[in-house]
């Protein structure tokens, strides 16, 4: 039970890492890969990248109550869907009904 737990700490660092740069740099991690298609430097959509913020910070949030949920009892696992799934409504609801002008 413990080397399990263990081992998910060590695998959620780099995905957490991941998760920092996308929230970070959301252009770069857009275009990650698909930099190559374009001869110029193309622009990325402020609607995208308040996008990339959302789905990296719900990432961040829900990832770790998932994993420790899996090593708890089945109604701690239940619960923790439900309260992941009410902050992400809750979150989408806010981030994506403000208008940003950044």
């Amino acid at each position: 039970m413990i080397s399990e737990m263990i081992m998910a700490v060590i695998f959620m660092i780099p995905l957490y890492a991941f998760f920092i740069w996308t929230y970070s740099c959301p252009e770069d991690s857009f275009l990650f890969g698909r930099r190559w298609m374009f001869e110029e430097e193309p622009e990325v959509s402020p609607y995208v990248i308040r996008y990339l913020k959302f789905a990296s910070i719900s990432a961040m949030i829900g990832t770790p109550i998932i994993i420790i949920s899996i090593f708890l009892s089945q109604s701690a696992f239940g619960l923790s869907i439900v309260v992941f799934l009410f902050v992400l409504v809750v979150g989408a609801a806010i981030i994506f009904t403000r208008n940003s002008k950044r």
